[in-house]
């Protein structure tokens, strides 16, 4: 299951982390979100131990969206080593999620 991220847990579970992390930007009131949301979740458990998969509000967490320049949800961003080093804007099939993912593990 994918881990909720807030501004204040950021840094913790997405910068620190040892593993790569996928960051899921989205909102309630967005559909091209709530399209991707079960997508991001069946990645979650697909590399459940190898990646860390979590979400982040936009509207109730706008530090990080707005440290990150986020104009357009959903993105995806995967970071690294506490770098980003890949990203995907708009609903994309979980194939390509996978792909860009497993390229950083």
């Amino acid at each position: 299951m994918a881990v909720e991220i807030t501004d204040q847990s950021f840094q913790e579970l997405v910068l620190n982390s040892d593993k790569p992390v996928l960051v899921d930007f989205w909102a309630v009131w967005c559909g091209p979100c709530r399209m991707l949301g079960p997508i991001v979740e069946e990645v979650a458990a697909d590399f459940e131990g190898r990646a860390i998969v979590g979400k982040v509000d936009v509207d109730n967490n706008q530090q990080v969206s707005i440290d990150y320049g986020i104009r357009n949800i959903p993105t995806i961003l995967i970071f690294k080593n506490g770098e980003v080093v890949d990203k995907i804007v708009g609903v994309a099939p979980k194939e390509t999620i996978a792909e860009k993912l497993s390229a950083h593990l």
